[in-house]
């Protein structure tokens, strides 16, 4: 490629880059947005019902822990609708909020796209009342508000484009350079997105802890959580933390309780 046609590669990308961008609701933060969210947000509904519908997923109903992941759930959803109709973003979302109890050992929980929520009865024991359930909920909720799924494909994409960059700017390269360079390449952009997937957990622990406030749990109890939640976890073994998805547990804790006094300044009992 001649290097007037690499420039003017270059500067598309750039541009399609500069074009694609979204901006994070509470954090202000921008961020790359290449897919359709409407279409995840589809496909997401069929996946949880699916799920839902497995002759594996057991769905808890009619129980006091089901009602109170119902209730938990409205009341963090509610939260999140004020939160957005407030600041200006109502009309960037069409969420149909569920709710479901699950009944596998997994200490888990998770949010999709669209507002889809599964908490696995193996977190209840760590969550231990209702505020420690609102600190679960409220931070999974936020990495669907903070259209974190629709990120990370962005993500990848633009990872994928840049390694057929790097391929096509090295052709005249010898082949021991052109393997070097990728690997290389292949290597800093995994650790890119490892570091994303981290700042994206530190974002959903900031969001998460508004949500649950004006939802009106005491944001001191996702501090306890996590300290519950690391002691859970011992024994299991961890990965360094810049080869984690997730931040070390003791600068999450840290980090959680750096941000309480915001979170504090929409509490309301």
């Amino acid at each position: 490629m001649k290097p007037f046609n690499k420039k003017i590669t270059s500067l598309l990308l750039i541009a399609t880059i500069a074009a694609s961008c979204a901006t994070v609701p509470l954090t202000g933060r921008r961020q790359l947005s290449l897919v359709n969210e409407a279409e995840i947000q589809q496909q997401a509904a069929l996946a949880y019902r699916d799920f839902l519908g497995d002759s594996k997923t057991k769905v808890v109903k009619g129980t006091a822990q089901a009602e109170m992941v119902q209730r938990v759930g409205r009341n963090v959803a509610s939260a999140v609708t004020r939160f957005l109709q407030e600041n200006g973003y109502a009309n960037q979302y069409d969420f149909q909020w569920e709710f479901n109890l699950i009944n596998e050992d997994q200490i888990n929980a998770w949010c999709m796209p669209g507002g889809k929520v599964a908490v696995y009865t193996g977190i209840l024991p760590v969550t231990q009342n209702e505020a420690g359930l609102a600190a679960v909920i409220g931070h999974e909720v936020a990495h669907a508000i903070a259209k974190h799924s629709a990120e990370r494909m962005s993500q990848s994409i633009l990872a994928q484009a840049g390694g057929v960059a790097v391929d096509v700017a090295t052709a005249e390269k010898s082949g021991t350079t052109r393997a070097v360079l990728n690997t290389a390449y292949g290597l800093g952009g995994q650790l890119a997105l490892l570091s994303y997937s981290r700042n994206q957990e530190s974002e959903a622990d900031r969001m998460g802890l508004v949500f649950m406030a004006m939802a009106g749990y005491d944001p001191h109890e996702a501090v306890r959580f996590w300290e519950r939640m690391a002691q859970a976890k011992q024994g299991q073994g961890a990965p360094p933390e810049f080869l984690s998805t997730h931040p070390s547990d003791a600068r999450r804790i840290n980090n959680i309780q750096r941000l309480i006094p915001e979170a504090m300044a929409y509490y309301k009992k």
